[in-house]
């Protein structure tokens, strides 16, 4: 082998390896914005009003793609993505790196964290709007089969959440190619549209947009919350970087589904400008009669796939809130031993099954869904862009007339989309707004409360010198084995190990009391992951740290302790966790009754404790406390 062969087989291989992460990436990052081309340029027509002229149809169009340009591929794809905590991205991962890794700020983390609310809105409007209008096709491909659109999108939605426990782990591989096939028949059907009226690349010129927006007052403003549409599920690239990375990402977006967006986009307004009726769907009516049917197939599969990885993505935010203390203890089940990603959990799957079901019936249509579609995620664009503005004084270090004048665009952008979707809240845009405050509200009581257990469980240490002099005086017995103590006070002898010996009158030999920390970052370097302190002869505290992205295994952290000292009997360790019962406070100092009540009824139906850390379940012994907070 050669010199020039030994160092250029390892850039294929790489190229090859990009190239193979960006197909899947298809599959996972890219559905909802792929599947938008179905229903974006319709919902806008109506918007509008009027016959679609010309000077209508271009600036529509020229607005679409300028929309795509710069939100997506200049603020999402440029910047934002170039802005990562630790190799993770999202409003969650950027929220912690600024608003708890740089130093506690409520403001940020408020900001951060509402924006993640929404986006479990908008989880459970896309697989609605986006089976919806696949199954929609049915009916311009047979009228008479109308009746039963609605009642095969309800049986797709319920069949896809009912799979969830399965995993997805087998026929996720399929689904890269299944979109790249989707890609490349839209870029298709574009390009077929576009020979009817070639003239519609005039929209590339910005100017028909602006002039648009310039000449038809009101009606401009509200198409704006309609064109929007289109980059729906742009904040995706962002949040599933962390999977793929980001040059697949930007390499699969640049050459594949930007390309194929425009063209497909470009071919609806060429048919339209054509004379194709705007009453029926018009990205059924670029594809020929012939193969409209398989056609409805793949858009449906497509649809199938996007929303697959919006039920995906909640899980997965739903476990970084967990991780990061704002979500009560949920069961999480790994169903791939292949990808972390591959998981599932029961209660976010039951709950948007019912919401995205109950949308379906009760909007009907996907013209009547596009409503409340879009105020979601432009507000969480907008609170994105508020994000990088601070990301770019603190982590670029850019001035501030550098920084305002970029992320200023973004928030002006982002501002005018977010107030056209305003004026949708009355026909629906109400509904992810609600389901935002809730989860916001769940968010926050739960945080707050936790905060005050560990505020309450501080103050009733014992130092450690005086509680061994006791065990001592009192001639405590000591049984043989190891006793791991899991506390959240970072001082002195916790409680729970207080109330054992006063109930139990019993102290193991070895003793490590263990407080799990979880830090902002996604993932933390296994040598830094549990730190080991010496109280007294076999007595030891114990500190372990994981990232947001990391599910913990104390059990098996654990054999980690005997490099630093700690001599536990790995095969003879019983768990002490606590069990709290919540009370409220008599002074009334503490968290509003209500605040309480509903934390109170998250902490009994939250997950145990030992599932989460994964203990032993003949191994733990729980002891039950009241707090009051």
């Amino acid at each position: 082998m050669t010199a020039s062969q030994s160092i250029e087989a390892p850039q294929n291989g790489a190229r090859a390896g990009v190239a193979a992460t960006g197909l899947s990436a298809l599959g996972v990052v890219f559905g909802d914005i792929g599947t938008s081309p179905l229903y974006t340029l319709k919902t806008v027509l109506n918007l509008t009003g009027s016959a679609p002229s010309a000077d209508i149809v271009l600036g529509l169009l020229s607005l679409l793609l300028w929309t795509l340009i710069v939100i997506t591929s200049i603020k999402y794809v440029i910047f934002a993505m170039s802005i990562d905590n630790d190799g993770e991205g999202g409003i969650l991962a950027l929220m912690a790196l600024l608003g708890i890794k740089k130093q506690q700020r409520p403001a940020i983390v408020a900001l951060g964290l509402f924006g993640a609310a929404l986006i479990y809105g908008d989880g459970a409007i896309t697989p609605a709007i986006s089976v919806l209008s696949a199954m929609e096709g049915l009916d311009v491909a047979a009228p008479a089969l109308k009746p039963f659109v609605l009642p095969a999108t309800v049986v797709i939605l319920i069949g896809l959440f009912a799979l969830q426990p399965l995993g997805t782990a087998k026929i996720g591989k399929a689904f890269g190619p299944i979109m790249l096939v989707w890609f490349a028949v839209m870029a298709a059907l574009g390009v077929r549209g576009l020979l009817l009226h070639p003239s519609v690349l005039l929209a590339l010129n910005p100017l028909y947009g602006l002039r648009f927006l310039a000449s038809h007052g009101m009606t401009s403003f509200l198409a704006l919350g309609g064109v929007f549409l289109c980059v729906t599920g742009a904040e995706a690239l962002y949040a599933d970087m962390g999977h793929f990375g980001a040059r697949p990402i930007r390499l699969a977006w640049s050459f594949i589904v930007f390309p194929s967006l425009l063209l497909n986009y470009a071919g609806q307004c060429a048919i339209v400008l054509d004379g194709a009726s705007t009453e029926s769907n018009i990205f059924y009516q670029l594809c020929p009669a012939p193969l409209l049917l398989p056609f409805i197939l793949l858009a449906t599969v497509a649809t199938i796939i996007a929303s697959q990885s919006i039920i995906t993505g909640a899980f997965s935010m739903t476990r970084q809130a967990i991780q990061l203390g704002w979500l009560p203890r949920l069961r999480i089940a790994q169903t791939s031993q292949e990808g972390y990603g591959q998981i599932y959990v029961g209660v976010v799957n039951w709950l948007l099954m019912a919401v995205t079901v109950g949308l379906a019936l009760i909007f009907k249509k996907s013209d009547n869904l596009a409503s409340a579609y879009g105020i979601a995620v432009s507000a969480t664009m907008l609170m994105t862009s508020a994000l990088l503005y601070i990301a770019m004084r603190e982590i670029w270090n850019w001035s501030f007339l550098r920084s305002a004048a970029i992320a200023g665009a973004f928030l002006v952008v982002d501002a005018a989309f977010f107030l056209a979707n305003l004026a949708k809240i009355a026909d629906g845009g109400y509904v992810p707004l609600i389901l935002a405050a809730s989860v916001y509200t769940i968010m926050l009581v739960w945080h707050r409360g936790m905060n005050a257990v560990t505020q309450a469980a501080q103050q009733k240490g014992v130092a450690v010198g005086p509680f061994l002099a006791e065990v001592a005086a009192k001639k405590i017995a000591r049984v043989p084995g190891g006793a791991v103590f899991l506390t959240r006070t970072n001082a002195d002898v916790p409680p729970i190990m207080l109330w054992h010996i006063r109930h139990n009158r019993a102290l193991h030999e070895k003793l490590i009391v263990l407080t799990v920390n979880t830090l902002s970052v996604p993932w933390t370097k296994p040598d830094e992951r549990l730190t080991i302190t010496t109280l007294a002869p076999n007595f030891w505290r114990g500190t372990a740290r994981y990232g947001f992205m990391e599910r913990p295994d104390i059990p098996g952290l654990l054999k980690q302790a005997d490099a630093a000292g700690c001599t536990l009997p790995l095969d003879d360790i019983t768990y002490f966790v606590g069990h709290e019962t919540v009370i409220s406070r008599e002074d009334g100092k503490g968290l509003f009754g209500q605040e309480t009540a509903l934390f109170a009824l998250m902490e009994r139906n939250a997950a145990h404790v030992s599932d989460f850390f994964r203990l032993p379940e003949d191994g733990v012994v729980e002891i039950g406390r009241q707090v009051a907070i």
